[in-house]
């Protein structure tokens, strides 16, 4: 039989899973000798097989009784008993901190009989009729889902009759009527009365933490945070210690070091007789912990030294709530405590001093998350601020600009020295121009994953996405605000937006500027920076560079693009799109290239583009100096480079109608119309294009290694990676490779793995990855191109599925996080794991990589170093934070 109840005795710090966090937590410090109250924890079991049947366990009940007798013996009172009751406290505890979750209900075990026994054994009747009060309050909100203001407004009504400002004013008398009021309340509101029976209560509160695993908050902050909605949580069961009993009782919260800052001392807020939800919830201005030491000495003293016990302990910033009842200590909780991202490295370097943890250890108190959190601006939090709306925070920052609805604008407001922000209903390719040229990039539709949101966390621009209340207008340049008829912001109306919470903001708001990135960029030395969370992410960094196995790339398209990916850590690139070489003014090559009727105009279109790509490369490769740089040769299909089907369409036919049709327009129609395909990301594009498009790849192979003689010529010693995208056969990747190698030798490089020129493959399809071994004869190196092989994996679109049913998806549970933004570990990282074994097991020691945007995710990183990967490729700005996870890695998997 399942064992569901354990004592707090019974369990340690390392049983979270069982536990929950909260019940293991409890558990160590009654372990290592704490004052704690009496309880027992009903472990995330009993949960999950609540929420398979929606009943308890049939042993529930009979396991409860058992711990709840020994509760009674050890406190020396009965639940709920007439004279002397002993009361209880019920509280959510999931592995995982989960503010969604079901709220505490304190004081079980009061009814109309009991109240009075704890009037007469507290010697305060108005105490026990408040904690009567109280309970009603808080069942009735958190077990029986009544509105809280039913009781809030009955409360505030009884302060304003007796003309009082706190809770604290009203008599014994006050709050005995104040019951009989809520208990009338519940009645109308649940057609049943509220529960005399103390374990009747304790019962249906237990039920009530179960059912709260899947309300709407915990589901949704599960999904944010990415936790498994499979968990369950534990419930804790305590008996109450009373804060509010008298003068020299009280309730508190307290940090063993500042969580905003990391400073070590004193902090933490506290109350004099109170109960813990007043301390939280603001009802009265709480005082500094450090007056405590006047209002109850001992107790502050036995307070100081548990703190130190419990960080010396767990090694780390602890979080602890505390009750003092009548001068006694007593410890309610404790849990590593949350901090900001500053806190997060200055605690880490602190606790390596202390001889606390060591370096290694230093990995793993830090994240990904709190890096990107240092590296965007953010709004000042002094300044007064007028929110306009707010939409889907996509991408961190803080970004202050003109709005601009196109990539011209916004191009030449940069060229001018003028911030902007890009206004879309949403964007395409075609926007990377004014994306870049943006300070910030806002849409009125998208969500996390859509073309805005994924290329401005590439590039660190500030984004937000799914603003729905705004009404773009780009023919008309203004933008109206659903709801608010008259209300409209022009073109050249300076907003600002948040890309860390999602608000917009008419008008500017003043920015402070990051000095992370300042550091990153090299303008700032950590020796001698003026700003200490400079030198501690420093120390940080150094620490995961030395123990990291996986090597960092950067996805760099350009020469900027590459020379920044180098100051920030990037040790290569491992990815150059040539398609985007082929944008703005040079789209009319390619034009050129597709209309071309002839072998002499194909050719003279081809040879036109040959030189721009030779300058391309060769900017690119000196940026990387003596680094490898992997290229990929054209992928995406022809007719992305030509004009929109449905618009060049109605051009033509309103021009034949009117009689003036152009010959130009119609030629670029038929080629359009033959070029057009259903479903382009399954067509002709990659490899299939080059070889069926005669002198492409050619021309572009000869481009590379033209411009990689200019620079090695000049006293460069690096590598270039001839990547050809999308194989799905190995004959497919022996065409191109043949002939790349015929090109190579004429410039006097023989390409192999571990040469100066190395020719392999992106593997991108399934198909390529279950042939992986045959595909490794003839590839020197294996690149992931993950975000293809999730959408062909997955059998769907990023583009056209992130608008359709990816937010049903997530809402129903299909999707934890979308599989665009963290890998697919069961299915595409599956493919991963078969192609890097078939593939080594062919051709022992080949290189492989990722370079899709998953090399920047943290979740993603780590799993590519288990898979055994030899590097990541990323944007740029997540380089550093690749760099940091892929040392996190190294030492939480070793």
């Amino acid at each position: 039989m399942t064992r569901y109840v354990y004592d707090f005795s019974e369990g340690s710090m390392e049983q979270k899973d069982l536990l929950g966090g909260k019940g293991a937590n409890l558990a160590e410090m009654v372990r290592i000798g704490l004052p704690v109250p009496a309880g027992f924890t009903i472990s995330t079991d009993a949960c999950r097989a609540y929420l398979r049947t929606q009943q308890a366990p049939a042993e529930l009940a009979d396991e409860v009784s058992a711990h709840l007798a020994r509760i009674e013996g050890q406190m020396g009172r009965r639940l709920g008993d007439a004279d002397d009751p002993l009361l209880v406290s019920v509280r959510s505890g999931a592995k995982f901190s989960m503010p969604g979750m079901m709220e505490t209900v304190l004081n079980i075990g009061l009814n109309d009989e009991s109240v009075k026994g704890l009037a007469a054994q507290s010697g305060n009747p108005r105490f026990a009729w408040d904690s009567y009060r109280r309970l009603m309050q808080m069942f009735g909100k958190t077990v029986l889902d009544m509105d809280g203001d039913i009781f809030e407004t009955r409360l505030e009504q009884m302060k304003a009759a007796r003309g009082v400002e706190q809770d604290t004013e009203l008599t014994a008398e006050d709050l005995e009527s104040l019951t009989t009021k809520y208990r009338l309340a519940i009645q109308n509101a649940t057609g049943r009365d509220f529960p005399q029976d103390p374990r009747e209560q304790l019962d249906m509160a237990v039920l009530a933490v179960f059912r709260s695993w899947m309300g709407e908050r915990a589901v949704l902050y599960r999904r944010q945070e990415r936790i498994p909605h499979d968990l369950g949580t534990a419930v804790n069961v305590q008996a109450m210690v009373f804060g509010n009993l008298s003068e020299d009782s009280g309730t508190g919260v307290c940090f063993t070091r500042d969580p905003a800052t990391g400073e070590k001392g004193v902090y933490g807020d506290y109350l004099m007789n109170a109960q813990g939800e007043d301390v939280v919830a603001g009802i009265r201005n709480t005082h500094p912990l450090h007056d405590l030491e006047a209002d109850s000495p001992e107790a502050y003293k036995e307070l100081r030294a548990a703190m130190d016990t419990l960080e010396h302990h767990y090694r780390d910033l602890c979080d602890i709530e505390f009750t003092i009842e009548r001068g006694t200590l007593w410890m309610l909780q404790t849990r590593v405590g949350k901090r900001t991202a500053e806190a997060a490295f200055r605690i880490a370097g602190q606790l390596i001093d202390e001889g606390t943890i060591t370096e290694q250890e230093a990995l793993t108190r830090v994240t990904g998350a709190h890096l990107t959190a240092l590296m965007f601006p953010r709004f000042d939090a002094s300044a007064a601020t007028a929110e306009l709306t707010r939409g889907v925070a996509a991408s961190p920052g803080a970004a202050v600009g003109a709005i601009v609805f196109d990539t011209a604008d916004a191009q030449a407001k940069a060229a001018a020295g003028e911030d902007c922000i890009l206004v879309r209903t949403e964007t395409n390719p075609d926007d990377l121009g004014g994306m870049i040229a943006a300070r910030g990039i806002l849409t009125s539709r998208g969500g996390k994953t859509s073309h805005a949101a994924v290329v401005a966390r590439g590039m660190g621009k500030t984004c937000v996405v799914g603003a729905d209340s705004l009404v773009v207008d780009t023919e008309n340049r203004t933008i109206a605000i659903r709801g608010e008829a008259g209300h409209f912001l022009n073109e050249g109306d300076v907003v600002s937006i948040d890309g860390g919470t999602g608000a917009v903001f008419e008008g500017a708001v003043p920015v402070v500027a990051s000095p992370v990135v300042d550091y990153f960029e090299g303008r700032v030395q950590p020796e001698s920076a003026t700003d200490e969370i400079v030198r501690a992410v420093d120390r940080i960094m150094t620490i995961a560079d030395r123990e990291r196995r996986l090597k960092v790339r950067a996805n760099a398209d350009t020469p900027a693009d590459a020379a920044r990916a180098v100051r920030f850590g990037a040790e290569g690139i491992g990815l150059t799109r040539t398609e985007h070489m082929f944008l703005g003014e040079r789209r009319q090559l390619v034009e050129h290239l597709i209309l071309a009727e002839t072998e002499e105009e194909r050719e003279a279109a081809l040879e036109s583009l040959r030189p721009l790509q030779v300058q391309d490369f060769a900017e690119i490769f000196t940026a990387m100096g003596d680094r490898p740089v992997t290229v990929r040769l054209i992928d995406p299909p022809l007719h992305e480079f030509l004009p929109d089907y449905t618009h060049l369409a109605v051009k033509v036919a309103v021009a034949e109608s009117e009689g003036h049709s152009s010959p130009a327009d119609v030629k670029m129609l038929q080629a359009v119309t033959r070029l057009h395909e259903s479903n382009p990301m399954f067509g002709l594009r990659g490899v299939r294009l080059g070889i069926t498009t005669a002198g492409l790849f050619e021309m572009q192979i000869r481009a590379i290694l033209e411009a990689f003689r200019v620079v090695r010529r000049a006293g460069a010693h690096g590598t270039v990676e001839i990547m050809v995208p999308l194989v799905d056969a190995v004959e497919e990747l022996d065409l191109v490779r043949e002939e790349a190698e015929a090109i190579a030798r004429e410039f006097g490089e023989e390409p192999g793995a571990g040469k100066n020129v190395a020719i392999g493959t992106m593997m991108e399809l399934p198909r390529a990855c279950l042939t992986a071994g045959r595909i490794a004869q003839s590839a020197d190196f294996f690149s992931f191109g993950t975000n293809d092989l999730t959408q062909t994996t997955w059998g769907f679109s990023r583009d056209d599925v992130e608008g359709s049913f990816f937010s049903a998806y997530l809402d129903k549970g299909v999707f934890g996080v979308s599989p665009f933004e963290t890998i697919d570990v069961d299915g595409v990282g599956r493919l991963v794991e078969l192609a890097v074994a078939e593939g080594r097991a062919a051709k022992p020691g080949l290189k492989t990589g990722v370079c899709g945007e998953h090399g920047g995710d943290p979740e993603s990183v780590h799993f590519f170093h288990r898979a055994g990967l030899d590097y990541v490729s990323c944007s740029p700005f997540r380089v550093p934070v690749a760099r940091l996870e892929a040392g996190r890695a190294a030492v939480m998997q070793g």
